[in-house]
């Protein structure tokens, strides 16, 4: 049986976003009804059939506490959950005195956390009211629900349990009733596996709500532990007095698993499994602290596979995967079970060999690896050699960061291609080329803005339901007068070192900007404009004022801009984060998340965000069409999150039929890559768009 909630304000804006936030809540729809003034709400509430009210303090006919005080007194025993806007927060507080159960913000209405929190309420005041036993109704609503619930008297005997918390302890209710809830819910500390205090014990203390850590574990009677999470609260009789507590608890193994799996494939690579850069950096720096410690040494080796772009070219990338498929394994066989294999990309290979390793251990691996290599891979019946060119350094002769350690094993593995390919090289000062040519990037991009050398492509995002563009990404791209069209990965990282990143962040968003308003002037059809924001452009105290200039200056509709950033910079200051989205949200700004689930960030955190677009990561969507177990479990897990967020979810990335397909089965809203086309210049996209609009 669904709840009915009278939402109590004037605000149309807000009334349509708490009927949507509950409309669609994940474990199943309320019934709203309005009211927009005191006098109909009180009216209202006259008659019954109402599970609990959301009020707007300010209301046409009554403001304040004086008008939630004649709701309250109205309500009876209905829960009240105050609206409030940011800067009158303390009024809200005040409300929680005169009885209101909670408040909300406005802003977050939208958010899947709403409709959880007003059920938890509703629940909670049926079993304070004891309506478990005196109706039918909260019986049935109880025993529906997927969380389990039990209840103590004052002396912390067990006096209820719902279906889901008898499945999940192993206890009948009849059997459990009366006995200690210590007994019946066996808690114990997930590191330790000791007994921990049952959280009730303290609640009844101390007549005051708790939640359970993190990894805490519960002991089913006849089974093995399950992870839980869970909160505690005293119940109170209508005199304010406690009468006992209830607790609330949830299976979360399947959460847990996922999180593990998400975590690996971010710091794995996709192809060989292997760890990837970010799990690789983390290694290194633990190695280095442990050297640093007792006086040790360490090796890098940096292999880079030679001609193998030319396999790869002529035999298809499906051979070329098997290839460094094939490649890991037997790099892996070539060093110790302490040491590290990484793929840091494409045909490139970073092994640390940790442990108090000396340069002729790694010249020993070294010659190994050269001889493993040499042997032929047989693969779809093609007899295939691979040699490699190995760099190597020394911590901490050669550096005593992890930066610096790779970067000289690549300078080092550079000097072994020039020596004829399948060699390794230690790395000497005097290979000072790969330095020389960063300051050599650097003085260009200095003057690349004023030479006006940059442009931007586009690559069209498409709407999966339709196949129409739903959009584009602007891709920053460098004329060098010298060098030719120059690839971002060539020159970003030495922009952000250097700060030019900012600059040449406002360049890009400004050419956008002008290229959206063009685009609308000539008549085609809206779409979204995304630009990717770098870590130091948002953070910088002017980005805001950079945006709102731009866009005042360009002309451009702001709802056809949208800005995209990575986890990372996101979770780098929360609360900062949250207050530039909301004011780039206030100007009808789009927000999207890059390379989602490549970044180590709490979901939790991501929900409190204004968010418009998660953007899967490529590595899953290619991970789609390789041989791993549940290869779209975390591409699926993506998609399903952002419907019940309400955000459009796109997959960068795509590039094989099979993956559109797993998409498209999957209701992914839009996807992007080589599948559809890459990145064009706008003269190139232009008749694209006019097509569309035509069409």
């Amino acid at each position: 049986m669904s709840n009915r909630v009278l939402i109590v304000s004037s605000n149309i804006a807000d009334n349509e976003s708490l009927e949507s936030a509950l409309a669609y809540a994940r474990d199943g729809p309320f019934e709203c009804e309005r009211a927009g003034n005191l006098a109909d709400a009180i009216a209202r509430l006259g008659r019954p059939g109402i599970d609990a009210v959301l009020m707007d303090l300010n209301l046409p006919d009554s403001q304040g506490l004086a008008s939630f005080d004649r709701l309250h007194q109205a309500a009876g025993h209905t829960p009240i959950l105050t609206l409030y806007t940011d800067g009158t927060e303390s009024e809200a507080i005040e409300t929680i005195q005169h009885g209101a159960q909670a408040y909300l913000m406005r802003g977050f209405f939208g958010n899947y956390l709403v409709p959880q929190a007003l059920r938890s309420i509703i629940q909670r005041k049926a079993v304070e009211q004891g309506l478990y036993v005196a109706q039918a109704r909260a019986e049935i609503t109880l025993n529906s629900i997927g969380d389990a619930v039990v209840s103590t008297d004052m002396r912390g005997h067990v006096d209820y349990l719902n279906v889901a918390a008898e499945v999940m302890t192993g206890w009948q209710r009849d059997e459990a009733r009366g006995r200690p809830i210590a007994e019946v819910l066996r808690i114990l500390d997930g590191e330790t596996q000791q007994a921990i205090p049952n959280p009730v014990e303290f609640v009844l203390e101390h007549d005051s709500s708790i939640g359970l850590r993190a990894d805490a574990l519960l002991v089913p009677r006849g089974g093995a532990p399950i992870p839980i999470e869970d909160s505690a609260a005293p119940i109170h009789d209508w005199d304010g007095n406690i009468v006992g507590a209830v607790m609330v608890f949830r299976d979360v193994s399947h959460v847990i698993a996922l999180t593990v799996q998400m975590r690996h494939l971010a710091q794995h690579d996709f192809l060989t499994n292997l760890p990837n850069r970010v799990l690789l950096q983390d290694r290194i720096k633990q190695a280095i602290a442990h050297a640093r410690r007792h006086g040790g040494r360490l090796a890098l080796l940096f292999l880079d596979l030679d001609r193998f772009k030319y396999i790869n070219d002529s035999l298809g990338h499906a051979v070329g995967d098997k290839l460094l498929q094939s490649v890991a394994e037997r790099l892996v066989q070539c060093v110790r079970t302490s040491d590290t294999v990484s793929r840091q990309g494409g045909d490139e290979f970073v092994i640390l060999l940790a442990e108090d390793r000396h340069a002729e251990d790694a010249a020993l691996t070294a010659d190994k690896i050269l001889a493993a290599l040499a042997l032929p891979h047989r693969i779809d019946g093609h007899e295939l050699h691979a040699s490699t060119s190995i760099g190597i350094s020394i911590y901490p002769d050669d550096g005593q960061e992890t930066d610096t350690l790779i970067k000289n094993a690549d300078t080092a593995m550079y000097h072994a291609k020039e020596r004829g390919r399948n060699n390794y090289q230690f790395f000497r000062e005097d290979m000072n080329t790969r330095a020389v040519e960063r300051q050599l990037i650097e003085s260009s991009l200095r003057r690349a803005l004023e030479r006006q050398e940059f442009e931007l492509f586009y690559q069209p995002k498409i709407n999966l339901s339709t196949g129409h563009i739903a959009g584009v990404e602007a891709l920053l791209r460098w004329h060098h007068p010298d060098w030719g069209l120059v690839a971002p990965q060539r020159f970003i990282t030495v922009a952000e070192e250097s700060g030019l990143i900012v600059p040449i962040g406002r360049w890009v968003l400004r050419a956008a900007c002008d290229q959206a308003a063009r685009w609308h002037h000539a008549g085609l059809a809206p779409l979204t404009v995304a630009v990717n924001v770098s870590a130091l452009e948002f953070q910088h105290r002017e980005f805001l004022d950079g945006v709102r200039d731009i866009l005042a200056v360009s002309g451009a509709d702001p709802r056809q801009l949208q800005v995209e950033l990575t986890e990372s910079v996101l979770m780098r200051d929360v609360g900062m984060s949250t207050d530039l989205l909301l004011t780039l949200k206030h100007w009808g700004l789009q927000i999207a998340v890059d390379d989602f689930g490549t970044g180590y960030s709490s979901l939790s955190y991501l929900n409190r965000l204004p968010i418009d677009v998660l953007k899967i990561d490529q590595s899953f969507v290619h991970a789609i069409g390789s041989a791993a177990e549940n290869n779209g479990a975390i591409v699926s897990a993506v998609i399903g999150m952002g419907k019940n967020l309400h955000q459009r979810v796109v997959a960068e990335g795509v590039e094989m039929p099979e993956q559109l397909a797993f998409l498209q089965a999957q209701a992914c809203d839009e996807a992007q890559g080589f599948l559809f086309s890459p990145a064009v210049t706008a003269d190139a996209l232009g008749p694209l768009l006019g097509n569309l609009n035509a069409g």
